[in-house]
């Protein structure tokens, strides 16, 4: 296993963790473990810190195939709440505003979400890293200003109900879809489409291409196969 010429892992990435912060964490791992200073490390494809899941970590000269390695399918298993909306679309925010959910059932629900089956069109979330004229979104709208962003073209390949909570009012959905699709902007349109608010309650990645999230490291499983790999000779 030669991580400076180059490897793909796959990590399942815990609740609380940004992105960023599971890479720096690798890279000091093979780092400390390879005895070197530096090391080029990168991921394929944010994940926000309150969704857990298929985060891609590329080392060395396999960096150069994490464009391809974003532009792979993507699978999502998301948790709605219907009935009211929060300005970042999930819980990193407070509620806002409340909206009717009498009318809402499961078919209702059902027949909701074969309206985004396709190419779609989504605006991004406030909340998110486009950039506009060059600042992030996400800082902008934390500031509160108001951000104005394009809708972009996407594709939904499946959406599927699994479940549905008439009392809670929650929905568990899985999506199967393209490069650049935002499962919050996503709960935000359902939630119009049945004339009411929705928000993400939780989110998870459990595929990115061939890498399912049953076959990805956790942070101890990654230490402990560390431990197996023999270190490189020391010049």
């Amino acid at each position: 296993m030669d991580f400076k010429s180059g490897t793909i892992l796959s990590f399942d990435k815990p609740l609380n963790w940004t992105s960023f912060g599971l890479v720096s964490k690798v890279r000091y791992l093979l780092c400390k473990h390879i005895g070197e200073k530096k090391l080029k490390v990168g991921h394929a494809g944010t994940l926000d810190p309150l969704a857990t899941g298929v985060l891609i970590i590329c080392t060395g000269k396999a960096t150069k195939q994490i464009d391809c390695l974003q532009a792979k399918t993507k699978e999502y298993i998301a948790t709605l709440q219907l009935g009211a909306t929060t300005p970042s679309f999930d819980l990193e925010t407070e509620t806002d505003a409340t909206f009717p959910t009498y009318h809402i059932t499961k078919e209702k629900v059902k027949e909701a979400l074969q309206k985004f089956i396709g190419r779609i069109e989504q605006v991004p979330p406030s909340y998110s890293a486009c950039k506009v004229d060059g600042k992030r979104a996400y800082d902008l709208a934390r500031q509160g200003k108001e951000v104005e962003l394009k809708p972009k073209i996407l594709v939904i390949d499946e959406i599927e109900l699994q479940h549905f909570d008439e009392t809670a009012m929650q929905a568990t959905i899985r999506v199967v879809c393209s490069k650049g699709t935002y499962i919050r902007a996503l709960a935000r349109d359902i939630g119009l489409a049945l004339d009411s608010g929705a928000y993400l309650t939780a989110l998870r990645r459990t595929r990115i291409g061939d890498y399912p999230v049953e076959e990805c490291h956790t942070m101890e499983s990654f230490q402990q196969w560390l431990q197996t790999i023999p270190t490189p000779p020391q010049d």
